[in-house]
């Protein structure tokens, strides 16, 4: 069980969360592996994913703390609390929800709640968020972000949306903690056909990109 801290530390400093949505823990394992040898050691398994909270505690047993196993798309506090206890090192929302930042808190757990106004950015990060999921950043891309940083320098923000290989670099020198990517780095083609060198690929691509961007 990674400390709040250590997890914290370990989704900034690798800077890319992968949002994963698999049909099974048997795949799930195969796609962590895959996206870890890239690089990429921070996995978003969504709870819109089949039995999401046997495949978070799957996950979790199987990797134990080389890699952080999160949760995403929960939007209460009950939803929460499951998938802690199903191993959920840290928790992410589409939306702000104070409820579920308490209980993320209560147990000591990162949470990232979503908005995307900066009076919903304020408010979440005043609510007790570790880090802000801007969503969907597709709408204002890295400019949005660069934006929201003059004001709100101190607020750690977490672009979803629209995030790619390619306007990673972007998203960090605008001043992105992290940035989060689903299908652009957990390809569904790629997983339906097993082209696991392919993922730790683009795994190796976003990486880069962040290393890059911070050099």
């Amino acid at each position: 069980m990674a400390q709040k801290e250590s997890c914290l530390r370990q989704i900034v400093e690798t800077g890319v969360v992968a949002v994963v949505r698999v049909d099974s823990s048997d795949q799930l394992v195969d796609v962590v592996e895959a996206v870890a040898q890239g690089g990429v050691t921070c996995v978003e398994v969504t709870m819109t994913t089949p039995n999401a909270l046997q495949v978070i505690a799957d996950a979790s047993a199987r990797f134990g703390e080389e890699i952080l196993i999160g949760v995403g798309s929960v939007l209460d506090a009950a939803t929460a609390r499951m998938a802690i206890l199903a191993g959920a090192e840290f928790v992410v929302g589409p939306a702000l929800n104070a409820d579920m930042i308490g209980m993320c808190r209560r147990y000591g757990k990162v949470v990232v709640p979503g908005a995307f106004t900066p009076t919903e950015i304020v408010e979440a990060w005043q609510t007790g968020a570790d880090l802000v999921k801007v969503f969907p950043a597709s709408l204002g891309g890295p400019s949005l972000i660069k934006a929201l940083k003059g004001p709100l320098p101190q607020i750690p923000l977490v672009p979803t949306g629209g995030v790619t290989a390619e306007n990673t670099g972007d998203f960090m020198r605008a001043g992105a903690a992290a940035v989060a990517a689903g299908t652009s780095l957990v390809s569904k083609d790629l997983v339906k056909k097993k082209d696991f060198k392919g993922l730790t690929e683009r795994a190796r691509q976003f990486a880069e990109a962040v290393k890059t961007a911070r050099a």
